[in-house]
């Protein structure tokens, strides 16, 4: 239960991140990336370099920057059901209390949440992809999803190792 909880709580934080980064692009100064890149990196950060790589116009920056401000209502609104969620979780479970039902309900909340806000930043992305895309735009955009599922595969493929090598206690 404790590892499928934190699965949950890093998959909320990606998802999360995800979304502040479409919210916080208009906001984002040119330049190389921040931080990390791949699996574990400032997911946030990955967004704004890949946009940063496919070499906006400003026009294409102002309509990204207009889809983004169409979407931010209702993505704060389930960013805040989130951050409640959270809260929730933490006053139920505060002082070494824990009522199982209780937090399993919290938990179904959040991943409803979670898939919810998965779906915004995924129609968000697919309305950028192929209504301010040119062909150009989207082959490297393509190339680097690619090489972001690639990045994942092989940290999955390493996990998945050093689980098997792992001695039996």
């Amino acid at each position: 239960m404790k590892s499928k909880f934190l699965g949950i709580a890093i998959a909320l934080l990606a998802l999360i991140l995800c979304g502040t980064a479409l919210l916080s692009y208009a906001q984002e100064p040119a330049g190389p990336p921040s931080g990390g890149h791949g699996f574990g990196g400032a997911g946030h950060r990955n967004m704004g370099f890949m946009l940063r790589e496919l070499n906006l116009t400003d026009a294409q920056k102002e309509q990204i920057k207009g889809m983004v401000k169409a979407q931010r209502a209702s993505m704060r609104t389930t960013g805040q059901a989130l951050a409640q969620n959270r809260l929730a979780v933490l006053q139920a479970t505060a002082n070494g209390t824990f009522d199982q039902a209780k937090v399993q309900a919290l938990a179904f909340q959040r991943a409803q949440l979670d898939a919810q806000m998965t779906v915004q930043h995924e129609a968000l992305q697919h309305q950028i992809y192929t209504q301010v895309l040119t062909a150009d735009q989207r082959a490297k955009a393509d190339q680097l999803r690619a090489d972001q599922i690639n990045r994942i595969t092989m940290h999955l493929q390493k996990m998945a190792q050093e689980q098997n090598e792992a001695p039996e206690p």
